[in-house]
């Protein structure tokens, strides 16, 4: 698992060139406000976050999912230690590392 911040781990698990599944492990926290291109699609496995992006805050727990398109400016909290698979497309450079 590679660490791209504070508190935040990543696996890639899987990938083509039209996408890839990456597990991440996040510690109790706030994340980076980030934007990518890539539209993201989300499930939590377990743990609790705060989603915020431009159109609101919203917060979810084991079993929900939801979307983020590419290019939205967003940021998760973590507001207890928590497991996410996320798949992005289209691929990640990450992914080929």
């Amino acid at each position: 698992m590679s660490t791209p911040e504070p508190g935040l781990r990543r696996q890639v698990k899987s990938y083509s060139p039209s996408m890839v599944l990456v597990r991440h492990k996040m510690t109790k926290g706030v994340g980076a406000l980030h934007s990518h291109p890539h539209e993201q699609m989300v499930y939590i496995v377990s743990g609790r976050i705060r989603f915020e992006h431009p159109g609101g805050v919203f917060e979810v727990g084991p079993g929900d999912c939801f979307l983020v398109p590419g290019s939205v400016e967003n940021q998760a909290a973590a507001l207890e230690d928590c497991e996410m698979l996320d798949i992005f497309t289209t691929m990640r450079d990450y992914a080929r590392a």
